[in-house]
């Protein structure tokens, strides 16, 4: 697990006078910026964030250090990072994608499959991507995903058959 979560991005300028665009990667968006101070992916800038008004595709807001447009575009891209511990504890069956990512994946036979590459959600569950000798998109459900240990750093996965070799 790493020490920082990514929770949104800069999408870009909003106004003349430095407001941001903010896509928020938060289950509730606004809680972005709850979090305390949000770091860039390097974690060489903090930036302390205000929220304004909704935009149209994200969230208006203000960042500490960026006071006009020109600064404001500067950043479109860049990641924003909230410290681990800052964030909710969740219950036994929910998890942090960023802890899922890397985890290596094996069958019910222990036989290994590959590693989860990334997780995408377009609306009807999280689906894991898994690279490797069985490459494959999985559904992130009970019924396909029984185990996931992230003290050993592994996944069990029960594949579909269709999926299978």
């Amino acid at each position: 697990m790493s020490e920082r979560v990514c929770v949104g991005a800069i999408a870009g300028a909003f106004g003349v006078h430095g407001e941001v665009r903010l896509k928020s990667f938060c289950a509730e968006p606004k809680d972005i910026a709850t979090y305390g101070p949000l770091w860039n992916e390097t974690g060489g800038q903090s930036f302390s964030v205000r929220l304004t008004r909704p935009v149209t595709g994200g969230l208006g807001a203000r960042l500490t250090g960026v006071q006009t447009r020109e600064d404001a575009e500067a950043l479109k891209g860049v990641t924003l990072w909230a410290d681990r511990s800052a964030l909710p504890s969740l219950p036994d069956d929910e998890f942090y994608h960023a802890d899922l990512i890397g985890l290596e994946v094996v069958d019910t036979g222990g036989v290994v499959m590959g590693r989860v590459r990334a997780i995408y959600d377009h609306g009807a569950g999280d689906i894991l991507e898994i690279t490797g000798p069985r490459a494959m998109m999985l559904p992130f459900t009970r019924a396909f995903v029984p185990t996931v240990d992230l003290a050993k750093g592994r996944i069990v996965a029960d594949p579909p058959q269709d999926q299978e070799e």
